[in-house]
This record gives structure tokens, C-alpha cells and sequence, in this order.
């Protein structure tokens, strides 16, 4: 029961932490919650509690940073991003997290910038205004991509020190 309540707590810190990292000065699309959606599908068992925890944090944050009409895509593609999570969580490798990481990097920007195309109106509505609107975020996404890979692969490799295994391979 103990283990249970110290695991709790564990992820409560996790989403004050996230929360806090989005608060706190940063580049445009530099913060910690990507990387750590991939990250919580792979490894926080309990499927509810993983996608709640990167959801939970944005939300944390948001009720201080302001709501906004891009929320909902965002909360989707960040669920997205823990379902690629899920997909590792049996074979988690470094290869495996770095790959998983940079999925959930595409899919983020395939999909919110889709969503900016078609409901934002600064762009012509036809594939020459998609493709512009995709180009016109290429440097938002390298942040994202950094930021990502930083958070997403340091949470992995923390974990796997913590657990006492070395580098992802099996427990010792």
C-alpha cells in the first residue's frame, strides 16, 4: 500500500512539475510535455493515470497561461502522443524511445498545424495553403523537436537509472 501512495505521489510531483515547466520562461514550443506524453504511455501502467498525467499538467498550466480555441487538438494530439508511448512500453530501448519521441514530434505538427490550415483562415483552403501553412511552421517545430528528445529522453534515461537498470536493458 505504501508502494502505491509513494507511486501517486510520484506522478502528482511529475504533472506540478510539467505544469511548472510551462510556466517558467522558455522558446516558443520548448517545454517539457511532449516528450513526456511519449514517455508516460511507456512506462505509467495504469492507462488512465498515463494520459491523464500530461493532460493534467496542461491543464495545471493552462488555468493560469489562459484557455484558448486550440486546446482541445492540442489535449488530442498530446493523447496521441501517450498512445505512441503505449506502443514501446513492452520494449523500451533507447532506439524505441528516440524513434517513439519523434513520432509523437510529427504527429504533433502534422496535426496542429492541420488544424490551424482549416480553422484559422490565414491560409487559402487548398493544398497550396496547407502545404504554406506547414511550411510556415517549420521553425516552431524544432523546438519542439529539441525540447522533445531533451525532456522525453532524459525522463527515460532518469527512470532506468532510478530502477537500477543500465540503459534500458533488462533489470539488474
Amino acid at each position: 500500500m505504501e508502494s502505491r501512495k509513494s507511486h501517486y505521489l510520484s506522478i502528482l510531483g511529475l504533472i506540478v512539475l510539467l505544469a511548472s515547466a510551462r510556466l517558467l520562461p522558455h522558446p516558443p514550443n520548448f517545454t517539457p510535455i511532449l516528450g513526456m506524453a511519449v514517455f508516460s504511455g511507456a512506462i505509467i501502467n495504469q492507462r488512465l493515470l498515463a494520459y491523464l498525467t500530461p493532460l493534467a499538467a496542461m491543464l495545471l498550466s493552462d488555468l493560469y497561461l489562459g484557455f484558448h480555441a486550440s486546446m482541445p487538438i492540442i489535449y488530442f494530439t498530446l493523447a496521441i502522443c501517450v498512445l505512441i508511448g503505449t506502443f514501446i512500453s513492452k520494449r523500451v530501448s533507447i532506439l524505441n524511445s528516440f524513434l517513439s519521441i519523434n513520432l509523437g514530434v510529427l504527429v504533433f505538427f502534422l496535426i496542429t498545424n492541420f488544424a490551424v490550415w482549416y480553422g484559422s483562415g490565414m491560409y487559402e483552403f487548398n493544398i497550396s495553403g496547407l502545404m504554406t501553412c506547414y511550411f510556415m511552421a517549420i521553425p516552431f517545430v524544432q523546438n519542439t523537436l529539441i525540447s522533445g528528445l531533451i525532456y522525453g529522453m532524459g525522463a527515460f534515461l532518469i527512470y532506468d537509472i532510478i530502477n537500477k537498470r543500465i540503459i534500458f536493458g533488462n533489470n539488474a
